[in-house]
């Protein structure tokens, strides 16, 4: 168990070490990946920034993902759930139109109008503070690669195994503290799991200054 975020961030900065990764920029999936990436970044001596998804909710249940979408559009669907509970197009092009809006908004105010790091030829570790399912990661991981990042790593201090060998299908390597066996909830293994302010996560790219 983690105490909270920063020294969540703190131990998978060593897990990141001991492996002898070497990124150029640490992209954090905001709000609760801020903490973790600023606790990294500080370590490997990299600049910080965001990358943004959105969860595609079922129909019938806005908890389940039926995909997710980027905030610059980058869409991965979860076909055979799709299939499975009926869910027409007209439906999914809407839900994505929409928390496209949401991701991207959200985005442009944590920036504060600064644009986004350079991407391309460049390794880039995505980090969050923890993954359950991996459903908005890997929209993320596919925006990344979009723009042309020779190399996408993920890096959480906790997730379960079989979400950790998903993402290892979209991403160059994933990097993980711990992977449990058991997994009801990311904040079930942090001590303290307060929900992050838009404020907090801001400080941490030191852009609402």
């Amino acid at each position: 168990m983690f105490t909270d975020r920063t020294e969540g961030g703190r131990q998978l900065a060593d897990t990141v070490s001991e492996r002898g990764i070497d990124a150029d920029m640490m992209l954090a999936i905001p709000r609760g990946g801020l903490p973790v990436g600023q606790a990294v970044a500080d370590r490997l001596g990299v600049p910080l920034d965001i990358v943004a998804a959105r969860k595609l909710g079922a129909p019938s249940n806005p908890e389940l993902a039926i995909g997710s979408v980027a905030s610059d559009g980058t869409v991965w669907l979860n076909d055979s759930l799709i299939e499975n509970l009926g869910v027409d197009e007209a439906y999914v092009e809407a839900t994505i139109e929409r928390e496209r809006g949401v991701a991207r908004e959200k985005t442009e105010r944590y920036r504060g109008g600064r644009p986004p790091l350079e991407l391309a030829g460049k390794t880039a570790l995505l980090v969050d503070d923890g993954i359950a399912t991996g459903a908005t990661t890997i929209a993320c991981i596919r925006q990344l690669q979009n723009a042309d990042a020779e190399r996408v790593i993920v890096a959480v201090p906790v997730a379960p195994p079989e979400t950790v060998e998903r993402l290892r299908e979209e991403a160059d390597d994933v990097v993980c503290v711990e992977t449990p066996a058991y997994f009801g909830a990311v904040g079930a293994f942090y001590r303290s799991f307060e929900q992050v302010t838009d404020e907090e996560a801001m400080a941490h790219l030191q852009l609402d200054e």
